[in-house]
């Protein structure tokens, strides 16, 4: 549904690849008949964008916790099934890897009755577990956090691992693209510490052109990484006091040259800030998994809660270059990255 699980999965599959590994990577949601799959991402991204009430009343039916008898998303994904078992007979797959929740209701579903003879493993990639991840048909687990592994333990049967997150090698050494974009950043706006504001790969925030002006006034430079929202970006692009960037290749470099992220979702920009060793700062959450995900980052000490512009101001001036705060958010983020995902699905 996102630029994020691509990510995840595209890294997944160079680092089996080179351990050796024949790797695949598929999109569930072009294994659903009749359009579904392109029906589906269509309508998540405009209620993301468009309508974040409608897509807040869905997840909050289909995907939050609760009790009771709540909707299920096997129905949907079983009607990818017969095309999933066939894809890993074909391609003589040993183990199936879900990245996306509603995978790993299809291979939980296909575990738990027989028509997936080889072993199902999820990567949780959210902070904030939510149920359609949930299937006790799975072998294993694989998530971000200590409290995320222990909440799935509850929920399921399977063994569970803290495997930390994923991200490229790019993002975990020397960042050479990063002087790059100080140099542009200090022609655009001198004396103007850059901050990234991030709208994900669909372009979606919350009034993103008034968090802009908020920063600008206070000094700073805002840099919105609109995605590809072409028309988001043509409206920062006439904003003099903003940078306005497109879809970003370079994400390394960027988040590296930026004195801290502002993010709305608790997605892989996140990850990737807090590998880089960037600050992050939750503001304007999306509606649903988004307003969740930042939600537990803050309460998991990795990112610094802003409940309105004031907050974020304030946030903003307490992580400075030096200083003991920001010195203690770098340190908590990198201690999440402990591992190798690989390690836990080499024995599956």
């Amino acid at each position: 549904m996102g630029a994020g699980h691509d990510t995840v999965a595209a890294e997944l599959a160079r680092r089996a690849t080179a351990q050796g590994h024949e790797a695949h990577v598929v999109d569930v949601l072009r294994l659903l008949p009749y359009g579904l799959g392109t029906g589906l991402r269509r309508g998540y991204q405009a209620s993301v964008r468009h309508v974040p009430w409608a897509y807040a009343g869905l997840y909050g039916a289909f995907l939050r916790q609760g009790t009771g008898p709540r909707p299920s998303g096997v129905p949907l994904a079983r009607l990818a099934g017969d095309r999933l078992a066939g894809l890993v007979d074909e391609l003589g797959a040993d183990v199936v890897v879900s990245v996306f929740h509603l995978a790993a209701q299809l291979t939980g579903h296909l575990r738990a009755r027989g028509g997936l003879r080889v072993p199902s493993a999820v990567f949780l990639l959210d902070f904030a577990v939510h149920r359609q991840w949930l299937h006790p048909g799975n072998d294993r687990y694989l998530c971000l956090t200590d409290a995320a592994s222990a909440e799935v333990r509850r929920a399921v049967p399977a063994p569970v691992v803290t495997a930390g997150p994923v991200v490229a090698p790019a993002f975990r050494a020397p960042v050479p693209g990063a002087d790059r974009w100080r140099e542009r950043f200090a022609r655009r706006a001198p004396g103007r510490p850059p901050v990234l504001l991030s709208a994900g790969a669909w372009g979606a925030a919350s009034r993103p052109l008034a968090t802009a002006r908020l920063l600008a006034g206070a000094g700073w430079l805002p840099v919105v990484g609109c995605g590809r929202n072409e028309r988001l970006l043509a409206r920062v692009s006439r904003e003099p006091a903003l940078a306005a960037l497109g879809w970003v290749d370079d994400m390394p470099g960027l988040l590296s040259a930026c004195h801290a992220l502002v993010d709305n979702a608790a997605g892989q920009t996140a990850v990737q800030a807090l590998a880089v060793g960037v600050p992050v700062i939750g503001y304007r959450p999306l509606p649903g998994h988004g307003a969740d995900g930042v939600r537990r980052m803050a309460a998991l000490g990795l990112s610094e809660p802003a409940g309105d512009g004031t907050e974020l101001l304030a946030a903003l001036g307490r992580l400075a270059k030096g200083s003991r705060e920001r010195a203690d958010r770098v340190a908590r983020g990198h201690a999440l990255f402990r591992g190798d995902a690989m390690e836990y699905l080499n024995d599956l």
